[in-house]
């Protein structure tokens, strides 16, 4: 039933955003004149790796300075890249790795190579699942950029400060999913693109619902 939701959103979401995706595409490539698309390798389900696709927001060769995680003031981000970013446009080509099953729409977030090295034990566990779109972590992470904004060094801050409770979190989720609950997480999205404060305020009723720990309420 979640494959199959997966396929039928996906295909009306590419059908109903495809008009936006074309045009921030072309401003892409019209801003200098290159490929519009950033293919990032992140590791998915059963450790299998996959290029997860999404509109390019920052120069070309980014990846090349050795830095994974972005700041809201990486300067590698380009003028059109920080209006995709702050809208979440570039999420929206991620519904083709949803289509084709690299992907679900909810789940944990995928993360890098270098990162899933250094996974503990437990986190692996996060592998046992296709990746998501969105999940628990996407909404209270939504300001991601800003958290790691003005650190020396972006990737040891994101281990530290973001990826173990994005970790845990995504750990509830699989201890916890269900279709239900992942209408509820993409409704919450969906609603956290206007106002964070009532997504954040939604997302913690639904956690005590479902017991999670005062950690992760918190």
């Amino acid at each position: 039933m979640k494959r199959f939701i997966d396929i039928l959103i996906s295909i009306l979401g590419l059908f109903i955003s495809s008009p936006l995706i074309i045009f921030f595409t072309y401003l892409v490539w019209k801003q200098d004149k290159a490929n519009p698309i950033y293919l990032a390798r992140r590791v998915g389900k059963k450790g299998k790796v996959f290029n997860m696709i999404k509109i390019r927001t920052m120069v070309l060769n980014a990846e090349s300075s050795g830095v994974d995680s972005t700041s809201s003031d990486d300067p590698r981000i380009t003028i059109i890249g920080k209006m995709i970013r702050k809208y979440k446009i570039d999420e929206l080509t991620q519904l083709f790795n949803i289509l084709i099953g690299e992907m679900s729409l909810v789940g944990p977030r995928p993360n890098g190579e270098r990162d899933v090295r250094i996974y503990t034990k437990v986190e692996k566990k996060l592998l046992l699942v296709r990746p998501g779109l969105t999940d628990f972590s996407s909404i209270i992470f939504s300001d991601e950029s800003e958290i790691l904004k003005n650190k020396k060094d972006p990737d040891i801050a994101y281990n530290q400060l973001i990826r173990p409770w994005k970790s845990k979190l995504g750990l509830f989720y699989i201890e916890n999913n269900n279709i239900l609950i992942d209408f509820i997480i993409i409704i919450i999205t969906f609603l956290g693109l206007f106002s964070r404060k009532i997504s954040l305020k939604l997302l913690v009723f639904l956690l005590k619902i479902l017991n999670a720990p005062k950690d992760l309420i918190k």
